[in-house]
Formats: C-alpha cells, sequence, structure tokens
C-alpha cells in the first residue's frame, strides 16, 4: 500500500513539471546564447535593460520571470553564471 502510494506521489509531481525543461527557459530571456560571457567582466558587455546583474551578498526577489536575464558575479566583478528567472 505504501509503495503505491508513493508512486502516485511521484506521478502527480512528475504531472507539475514545466514541458520542454529548463532548456526552453533559458532561451525564453536569451541566456543560453550568453554562456560564453562567463569568466568575463561584467562591466565590459552592455546588457538589455531589465537585466539583473547580482553581485555577492545581493537580496533578489524570487518571483520567476522566464523572460528576465540573471547575471550573477564574484566580489571582483566577473561573471560566474547567467540564467534566466
Amino acid at each position: 500500500m505504501r509503495f503505491a502510494t508513493l508512486i502516485l506521489a511521484l506521478a502527480a509531481l512528475g504531472a507539475c513539471m514545466p514541458e520542454g525543461g529548463e532548456d526552453d527557459t533559458a532561451s525564453a530571456c536569451g541566456a543560453d546564447a550568453l554562456q560564453p560571457l562567463v569568466g568575463t567582466q561584467v562591466e565590459e558587455h552592455d546588457f538589455a535593460d531589465g537585466t539583473r546583474i547580482i553581485p555577492p551578498g545581493t537580496a533578489v526577489t524570487m518571483d520567476f520571470r522566464a523572460d528576465r536575464l540573471n547575471v550573477e558575479t564574484d566580489e571582483g566583478g566577473t561573471i560566474t553564471r547567467i540564467y534566466c528567472g
């Protein structure tokens, strides 16, 4: 009985996953095309209006917007991560 309940719960969780996966999300804001910028200095680039530049320790909202580009940097301004959200 417990095994059947576990299987049903996992199936229900799987139904909650967005179709297409993470790759579709990364292309919604253009993050996939910008991955070569990781490791470069953030000030060397002109990002679109609305891009969030996120230095370490910066508080950001947790609302998800697939069209918003996020650029995380380290203390020295080097880009460490580029993603949508």
